[in-house]
């Protein structure tokens, strides 16, 4: 049985927007993967290359998505005065991304919310929450990495390790799912995710990212901590994946944007890895070492 288009509320959404979102399609199949893998190694390789470069080139890197995502997050809430809260939120984000990388992470994290007040305001009403969320949004992903890959002791190690665990939940996680198949984790909020697809890439996730820290560090980590940290990270990225496609279903869209062939848009690739991010970078800090990083691993 196809599902119905909703919205919040459980009211169907405008026409015009349920256009948007198409019949929901049986599971199972590979008819993606072809668009899937090869915008996938393109990002792989940037991801990792500016990783291993650090430094400006990082920062830019990441500054690039957060735009995007705030771009993209405006225009799927609608309202109005969309390019001027583009553009404010892409202002508070640069702003944060150059006091972050000077060191700067409290005044960072002061910038972002003061930029999402104003995109706030911008949105009008009905929309001034959703506006203001997703400067927040995009801010997030790019002040955790910053905190993240500048610290003191295990920087670059932490980004590496979110991607182990991000990437192979959302690896095993999609083959899982069209392999094993059974019961739906969530058919409201998101069709194709199923339980065999979500525990296998927790557990795909959490034992990659464990092996992405012994490979680096053999020997300087306790195995079942960054075990069960790796599985909490996974969970995570599984959480903003369901989150988005929330947030996709209330305003009666499918992908974010059509910039990434096979996979949709910055968010919609990028959904997992900011709750991840985010995750592990308030871990970090709440562990109270002098390094952020260091934190994630060292209990």
């Amino acid at each position: 049985m196809n599902e119905p288009d909703l919205v919040e509320g459980g009211t169907s959404a405008p026409k015009s927007r349920q256009e948007k979102w198409p019949r929901t399609k049986k599971s199972g199949g590979f008819a993606d993967l072809g668009p899937r893998v090869a915008s996938a190694v393109v990002l792989v390789a940037l991801a990792i290359g500016t990783l291993v470069v650090g430094g400006d080139l990082f920062v830019v890197f990441w500054l690039t998505a957060a735009v995007a995502i705030n771009w993209e997050w405006q225009g799927l809430i609608g309202g109005e005065r969309r390019l001027a809260r583009v553009a404010v939120g892409g202002a508070g984000v640069a702003a944060a991304a150059a006091l972050a990388n000077g060191g700067a992470t409290l005044a960072a994290l002061a910038v972002i919310p003061c930029a999402a007040a104003l995109a706030g305001v911008l949105g009008g009403r009905g929309v001034r929450l959703w506006a203001a969320s997703g400067v927040v949004y995009a801010g997030s992903l790019l002040v955790a990495v910053s905190v993240l890959r500048d610290s003191t002791e295990a920087g670059p190690l932490s980004i590496a390790w979110l991607f182990a665990v991000v990437w192979g939940t959302d690896v095993f996680a999609y083959f899982g799912g069209r392999l094993i198949g059974g019961p739906k984790l969530w058919p409201r909020v998101s069709a194709g995710k199923t339980w065999s697809g979500t525990v296998t890439g927790a557990l795909s996730g959490a034992l990659l990212g464990l092996a992405a820290a012994h490979l680096a560090a053999p020997g300087a980590f306790r195995s079942l901590p960054v075990f069960l940290v790796s599985i909490a990270a996974s969970a995570m990225a599984q959480i903003g994946d369901l989150a988005e496609s929330s947030i996709k279903r209330r305003f009666g869209v499918k992908d974010s944007s059509h910039l990434i062939p096979g996979h949709g848009g910055v968010m919609d690739r990028l959904d997992g890895f900011i709750f991840a991010s985010v995750f592990a970078a308030l871990l970090g800090a709440a562990h109270g070492l002098a390094s952020i990083a260091a934190g994630v691993f060292f209990w």
